[in-house]
């Protein structure tokens, strides 16, 4: 059954249980003013008995149609009207009610609907109780005419409500069928396409609206989606290639055992960017499903983060770049120390690959006045691009497009650092510092501290899953080399990770 028909068919049974509601409190009401109507006439009758009582005139009992009865106070009938002489027309309740003043009353008498009236008078010296009455066959008539016409006009009036309902509920569903067959013809290669907004500035053109943005949001995941599932394949399609180039030189005949052991050495190397390439982009994945990849621990800091600058240091030693350690032997922090350390890795690598040569690396860890713990890689490089800095947490982003990725990394360093520092609830920013060099600041949950239920990506909570995942191995950077310093611009600039659009890393 359509919404349409539902609609009218729940208006057509409200409407019907109004019109039953009203008529029946019409009729009693109209039944009970009609009745009520004939008490004046009463009253105006027992004031006549009365005066003839006084006169000592004999009592008329008036039409066929009138009642009356006379009681003297030891029960006597005084007077009567042919037919009630007999009949005991009040009860004691109304009896006492009209020895105090008056009754009025609807009663059957000798088989006929009455309004009876009944009062206690005094006349030469006795109380006596009038009880007079007329039968309601005119009240009667007019209940009925009315009763008569709510059941023929009440059917029709619930059924023109229906059609009613029936016509308006479809011009306001006609819209919405107009939306709903745009939405149904678009399909995924026709993501640009949008639904129609009425110009009628209603609840209607607000659907509208709100089911556009949604499009928009789902076009640009798709065309994120889209992107990432290009750039991980390319990213994948050249080692792959080296390392069957090498395989297929390594099986033709001929060789010597010094070749082959450096063909199946190169071959290992390119083996291990493909497992790096597929644990970076696993991990991301991971991040982006909301799937729990931390396990959370209390750990003191300095250790490693004086771990991980003993590795950089050989990474660092061709270019003659130091790198120095500053963080309080006693400062903790509650996090995965395995993905802290793959942070402090990814950023050491880059600060040292692109420190002009003689410089300095500086990794330092302080208690910020808001509580959590903020960790910091400074370099004395050129500093990131200005082009690159909005750029620079996004997955396979890199500030030399050019650069060959085998020696340059995947783009995918500071997006895996990203993922991992919302994952714990903080946040990582990249500024550029004069005179020259960048810094790049992360924020942990200090030790301590109360450890939040659930995990995911662009979400400040996390929960503990006990998992690792490959870190990043020297080769892969997401910034320009320190020697092209072209590529690099001074001055001022700044890139925040803030809560990731979809797709975004």
């Amino acid at each position: 059954m359509s919404l349409r028909v539902r609609l009218a068919l729940l208006f057509a049974a409200c409407a019907a249980v109004a019109i039953a509601v009203a008529g029946v409190a019409f009729v009693v009401q109209l039944r009970a003013s009609v009745d009520a109507s004939l008490d004046p006439g009463l009253r105006s009758r027992v004031r006549a008995i009365a005066d003839e009582l006084a006169t000592g005139d004999a009592v008329r009992a008036g039409p066929g149609d009138q009642i009356l009865q006379v009681i003297a106070g030891d029960g006597r009938v005084v007077a009567a009207s042919p037919g009630v002489a007999d009949l005991t027309l009040l009860d004691r309740a109304q009896q006492r009610q009209a020895a105090a003043g008056e009754v009025s009353f609807v009663a059957t008498v000798a088989g006929d609907r009455s309004r009876l009236l009944a009062t206690t008078i005094t006349s030469s010296g006795q109380r006596l109780l009038i009880i007079v009455g007329t039968g309601t066959d005119v009240s009667d008539a007019a209940v009925a005419r009315a009763r008569s016409a709510l059941l023929l006009g009440g059917p029709p009036a619930v059924a023109l409500v229906g059609v009613g309902a029936w016509l308006l509920a479809g011009a306001a569903l006609r819209p919405v069928e107009r939306m709903r067959r745009e939405a149904a013809e678009i399909s995924d290669r026709d993501t640009g396409r949008r639904l129609p907004i009425p110009g009628t500035q209603d609840e209607i053109a607000a659907l509208a609206v709100t089911f556009n943005a949604l499009l928009g949001r789902l076009q640009g995941a798709l065309e994120r989606e889209r992107a990432f599932v290009a750039d991980a394949g390319h990213e994948l399609r050249t080692p792959l290639t080296i390392l069957r180039g090498e395989l297929e030189l390594a099986a033709r005949p001929g060789r010597t055992a010094e070749s082959l052991r450096s063909a199946v050495g190169r071959a290992a190397e390119d083996t291990d960017r493909l497992i790096r390439i597929a644990e970076d982009l696993l991990l991301l994945a991971r991040a982006d499903s909301g799937q729990p990849f931390l396990d959370r621990k209390e750990f003191r800091l300095e250790s490693l983060l004086t771990a991980a600058a003993r590795g950089a240091r050989a990474l660092a030693a061709p270019h003659s770049v130091t790198v120095a350690v500053d963080c309080p032997p006693d400062l903790t922090v509650r996090a995965d120390p395995d993905r802290v350390r793959q942070v402090v890795d990814n950023l050491l690598e880059n600060a040292t690959r692109h420190s002009t040569p003689g410089g300095q690396v500086t990794v330092a860890a302080t208690v910020t006045p808001r509580g959590p713990v903020l960790l910091e890689v400074r370099d004395q490089g050129t500093g990131f691009p200005g082009a690159f800095l909005p750029l620079a947490f996004e997955r396979f982003q890199r500030a030399d497009a050019g650069r060959p990725r085998d020696s340059g990394g995947t783009g995918l360093g500071l997006a895996i650092v990203a993922a991992i520092v919302r994952a714990h609830g903080g946040r990582v920013t990249a500024v550029n510092v004069p005179p020259g060099g960048a810094v790049v600041s992360v924020e942990l949950p200090p030790g301590r501290a109360p450890e939040p239920s659930t995990s995911g990506a662009g979400q400040g909570t996390v929960s503990q899953f006990p998992e690792h995942a490959g870190r990043r191995a020297p080769g892969q950077s997401d910034r320009v080399p320190g020697s092209q310093a072209q590529g690099r611009e001074r001055g001022e600039g700044r890139a925040e990770d803030v809560p990731p659009r979809d797709g975004e890393g």
